[in-house]
């Protein structure tokens, strides 16, 4: 799910006080607070919710799990952040004015000016630069790129990218980048719309799974995202067919093919994706394959919402009353915006299937597990 942005002002002492909050329903057994502590506390990420819940959470593990949700590695790196900040911690700035090191700092102006000669000459005069690393604080992901990431314009820095955009990867790529930055680099390409929307993103996949980068890296988050042109650009070019991507385009014949032989990590994101995308068969079949319509979404598959969450913002509602009729609950509240499928409805303009959730509300509490 996203961070949780720091305000502007952060008080550590309301830090404190959300994680305590975060013990307080750990020992409600709330399956919100599971989800959020199998996201942010590396010790649970594969636990179940009946695991996460009758473990011993310590306030320290609280106050981790806090942290991390608002993008920081430990609640000590947090806690200097607020204390003592220094100018990468600025976090409304972007990425690009948060580099400390100048050397690394000109070269990422060099591939924003689209400067290919003198990008060129720049690493020839610091090899070392193009496998270096920056880090970041306080997001969920970019948090230690290398240069060649810079070129996906993902996050969104400037909202455009140079038109010679593809002869700068390659000055990059050409200079002796180790394998590790393809395939972040291909992540951030397929997932970005900055890419897509000038024109390069199937360009910038092609080239970077010409240098070596795993199509499969990428596909899923891609489907996730909505960019589905980068999705079939990633299968031509390789990546397998999977049950998540099949519920997503929709494959209708693939997902009955896969579901077989699929792990429950897969038909938990298949049934996510069927729900955002409002695949009513594919929905079904995972339905009757026993997957839960009330489990939140799996990490990396929008977790901070369940299948009706997503199926009633984007307007399907023949799959949110097939959902609520196999038991989906209409009061469960979002994790992020703390947002009821009936509001998402709404926020989005959903009148329809607000109205029909409106009338479905259920005001039953959430069981203890």
């Amino acid at each position: 799910m996203p961070v949780r942005r720091l305000p502007e002002k952060p008080n550590l002492q309301h830090l404190k006080y959300q994680a305590k909050d975060l013990l307080k329903g750990h020992r409600a057994h709330d399956p919100a607070v599971a989800q959020r502590i199998r996201e942010f506390h590396p010790r649970w990420t594969k636990a179940s919710d009946a695991q996460i819940l009758a473990a011993h959470l310590t306030l320290s593990d609280a106050q981790l799990a806090v942290a991390r949700e608002h993008g920081f590695a430990t609640w000590t790196r947090l806690k200097r952040r607020i204390e003592k900040p220094s100018p990468p911690d600025q976090l409304d700035r972007p990425h690009h004015e948060r580099i400390e090191d100048p050397v690394f700092r000109w070269a990422v102006d060099l591939i924003d000016a689209g400067d290919a000669d003198a990008l060129r000459a720049f690493l020839k005069k610091n090899p070392n630069l193009v496998n270096q690393k920056v880090v970041f604080e306080g997001g969920n992901y970019f948090r230690n790129p290398t240069l060649l990431e810079f070129v996906a314009e993902n996050p969104v820095r400037h909202g455009k990218l140079p038109e010679n955009i593809i002869d700068i990867a390659r000055v990059i790529l050409d200079a002796g980048i180790e394998p590790f930055a393809l395939n972040e680099t291909l992540m951030l390409v397929a997932t970005g719309s900055v890419a897509r929307k000038c024109g390069v993103q199937i360009p910038l996949i092609d080239l970077l799974c010409d240098r070596g980068a795993d199509p499969d890296h990428a596909a899923e988050a891609a489907a996730v995202l909505f960019e589905m042109p980068a999705v079939e650009a990633l299968l031509r070019r390789g990546a397998k067919m999977t049950l998540p991507l099949a519920a997503a385009l929709p494959r209708t014949q693939d997902a009955y093919r896969l579901l077989a032989k699929a792990g429950p990590d897969q038909r938990h994101l298949a049934l996510a994706l069927a729900a955002q995308y409002g695949h009513a068969e594919i929905v079904e079949l995972l339905l009757d394959a026993g997957e839960d319509p009330n489990r939140f979404n799996p990490v990396g598959g929008h977790s901070h919402s369940t299948p009706l969450h997503q199926a009633a913002g984007n307007g399907h509602l023949d799959v949110v009353k097939l959902l609520v009729a196999r038991g989906a609950r209409t009061d469960v509240k979002d994790i992020l915006f703390e947002g009821t499928p009936a509001e998402w409805a709404h926020h989005s303009g959903q009148q329809e299937v607000e109205a029909y959730l409106t009338e479905s509300l259920s005001p039953r509490t959430l069981p203890e597990n």
